[in-house]
């Protein structure tokens, strides 16, 4: 069995070709692995994140279409938030897409002069002009055209962005189908930088396995572990909202821009809350027996209609919940829910956009920031309505100071002040965990800056229960084998979702079925390898280890564990750097 086919698209030629990438894969296994080279391959040494140089990789993995929850999609290019690696991850129907059109990675580069929009069907791909897609208000809305011109409904794939990504606002996302986004780190931007409104992607390839018999009985084992055991249970039944009551109760849910870690209204943006008054369905990534993607059907009257109402799915879970929710101190459920509806029409990341408010709102109650700046909001606490609309001014941005917000928290608090309380790492915005000194050094040293990265917060619980604080050789320890081996799942492509379920010994069996013939012991090695590699990426770029630093209002606000010690963070970051052999 061979694998490596790219198909490279140029948006300023208008043309495609394929190439065979075979020896990449055969020692990268694909997704993550395989990508991070290409955009080392492609990418010119300091590219202008939103300039036709930039290039866009997504990459999927030899388990995608065969094995269940293999249904992510990687992209990786260069952030226009951060100015150094961007990597997100998206469900949906991208990587089952992808991989029955014939390949692995897709590698976009160049930009049209004039708006456009790429379908590939299987060989064949269509550069479609998509002028008239340009400045529709509603990513909803663009999706709906696209589905009723382009053919291959039931297995295509359809990523866009909203108007925030042709405005360039630098976190904006990419939607792919309905409520499944690439979401960190500005895709949005890059799209819109590139003139690109959507790709489309459609196949209706076989995908062949080495050893059919023992596949049968592999599969057989990851779907009942997904279906039948209590490993995914949670995702299933409740999804991550799940979290926000625990978190709340242990002091370690943000607040008010984490000026506390506790929220009295935790109850009414509850997980438990959210199913059992609002819960509409469940959906699932394609490939995924869980369906943990949780939509509430939120049922508004229309104003001028008596006892007529329009019924709006929205999707939830604790990401939105904690940064448009407590981290905005807004309790008002269905306020709540009409931004992350808002956040799905306009296209950006949720996490960033609540973050980038809730300094806003420090920083106007502070007088850093006036009605002048903020085009006469007078942003407060809970006032959902308020945010509301100065999300739509982000992206229209009437003023400077709309546009300066846009680029993110930190370019804003240089700018205007308020750096103390201006919550982000490597230049991405806080996540939603605030669990102990692990959870932010996490933040601090992930190839993404992000929740995803090496979830130190599980080791803040574990530590807590047992009533002690982490030393600084566990915590990084912990966190350097963690992020290693989500880098091996970030390149067969699995959710991490399923990372109990995925574990060395089970990977190393499913990828002999697909002709790979790694032990438990290489992949372990090679996670840390590809590890080293997006960070020597992100070295090329600029990145600077000494200039790693956080918010003195994390370190002001006392977590489940205590006061966050300076240096103990120093000497962790200082140690796993050194231990990863940079």
């Amino acid at each position: 069995m061979t694998y490596g086919k790219v198909l490279n698209i140029d948006l300023s030629r208008k043309r495609s070709w394929v190439e065979d990438r075979y020896e990449l894969f055969n020692g990268r296994i694909g997704g993550v692995g395989v990508g991070i080279k290409l955009l080392e391959e492609e990418l010119p040494k300091a590219a202008d994140p939103l300039g036709p140089e930039n290039v866009i990789v997504f990459a999927v993995g030899p388990l995608t279409g065969l094995y269940p929850m293999a249904s992510k999609t990687i992209a990786l290019f260069k952030s226009p938030l951060t100015g150094n690696l961007g990597e997100s991850h998206a469900g949906g129907r991208s990587a089952v897409a992808i991989r029955l059109a014939g390949y692995e990675p897709v590698v976009i580069k160049g930009a049209s002069e004039t708006p456009i929009y790429v379908a590939v069907h299987g060989e064949r791909v269509f550069f479609r002009d998509a002028s008239g897609l340009w400045g529709v208000g509603s990513s909803l809305t663009v999706g709906r055209v696209i589905r009723e011109r382009e053919p291959g409904a039931g297995i295509r794939s359809i990523m866009r962005i909203g108007i925030a990504g042709e405005r360039l606002v630098r976190y904006a996302c990419v939607t792919t189908e309905t409520y499944r986004h690439f979401g960190r780190l500005g895709l949005g931007a890059v799209f819109g930088s590139k003139k690109l409104k959507a790709l489309v992607i459609s196949g209706t390839r076989t995908i062949p396995v080495k050893d059919v018999k023992t596949y049968r009985i592999l599969y057989d084992e990851v779907f009942n572990a997904a279906t039948k055991t209590a490993i995914m249970r949670k995702y299933h039944d409740i999804g991550t909202s799940m979290n926000v009551s625990p978190l709340n109760e242990i002091g370690g849910l943000p607040t008010r821009n984490l000026r506390e870690a506790r929220f009295e209204d935790a109850e009414k943006i509850s997980g438990e809350f959210l199913a059992e008054n609002y819960l509409g369905r469940r959906v699932a990534c394609s490939h995924c027996p869980v369906a943990c993607i949780h939509l509430a059907a939120l049922r508004e009257p229309y104003e001028d209609e008596p006892y007529f109402y329009k019924t709006t799915m929205i999707s939830y879970d604790y990401e939105l919940i904690y940064a448009l929710g407590s981290m905005l101190g807004v309790s008002d459920t269905e306020g709540m829910l009409r931004l992350f509806h808002e956040v799905e029409v306009l296209g950006v990341d949720a996490m960033s956009t609540g973050v980038v408010l809730a300094w806003m709102t420090e920083a106007f109650e502070k007088g850093l920031i006036s009605e002048g700046e903020t085009a006469g909001l007078k942003p407060k606490w809970s006032d959902w309505k308020t945010y509301l609309k100065a999300m739509r001014l982000i992206v229209e941005q009437p003023t400077e100071f709309y546009r300066d917000i846009s680029m993110g928290v930190k370019y804003a608090s240089d700018k205007y002040g308020g750096a103390d309380y201006a919550l982000s790492f490597g230049g991405n915005e806080m996540p939603g965990y605030h669990t102990g000194p692990a959870a932010h050094l996490g933040f601090l040293t992930g190839a993404r800056h992000s929740h995803l990265d090496s979830a130190g917060y599980s080791l803040d619980q574990k530590v807590l229960k047992e009533s002690r604080k982490p030393s600084v050789e566990e915590a990084v320890d912990y966190l350097l084998e963690e992020e290693a081996w989500r880098q091996i799942l970030s390149s067969l492509v699995v959710c991490f979702f399923a990372r109990g379920i995925y574990n060395p010994t089970l990977t190393e069996n499913v990828l002999k079925t697909v002709g790979y013939g790694f032990s438990s012991e290489d992949l372990v090695k090679l996670g840390l390898e590809i590890l080293r590699d997006k960070n020597r990426f992100k070295l090329r770029e600029g990145f600077k280890i000494g200039d790693l630093k956080m918010a003195e209002r994390i370190y002001e606000t006392v977590s489940p564990l205590g006061p966050i010690d300076r240096e103990f963070v120093k000497k962790a970051v200082d140690l796993f750097y050194v231990k990863m052999g940079l």
